[in-house]
């Protein structure tokens, strides 16, 4: 990888079983955590529910970039929601099991393991 690759991540809207979140696509580091943070206040704005990301595409992940996702935890945190990774084995998964956060959040390694966990909310 290198540092011009390092700076593009592609976020985007996703829902699963009733619950809102977002997809994430390349890496999450310091170029570009400020605007993961910035879409995640965005869009768990007039949401209810559980909150997902999905880190399936996400190819790097620096200590800004761990640093947004617990601070996205955190905003969740203070309305009582609460946030799940779909995580599969990969770069962001032993990213967060190497800083001794993976169990921090609520993780799937599977969609379908995420949505079997999900209760259904109407909108």
């Amino acid at each position: 990888m290198t540092a011009l690759d390092a700076s593009h991540l592609d976020i985007s809207d996703m829902k699963i079983k009733g619950a809102r979140g977002l997809t994430l696509r390349g890496a999450l580091d310091l170029s570009t955590a400020t605007r993961f943070t910035e879409a995640v206040e965005f869009a768990v704005w007039g949401t209810q529910g559980a909150f997902v990301i999905d880190l399936t595409d996400v190819s790097f992940i620096d200590s800004s970039g761990l640093h947004a996702l617990l601070r996205a935890r955190a905003v969740l945190a203070r309305e009582n929601r609460s946030l799940a990774l779909l995580c599969p084995p990969g770069a962001a998964r032993r990213v967060l099991d190497l800083a001794g956060t993976l169990d921090t959040f609520a993780h799937y390694s599977t969609r379908e393991a995420l949505g079997a966990a999900l209760v259904p909310i109407d909108d």
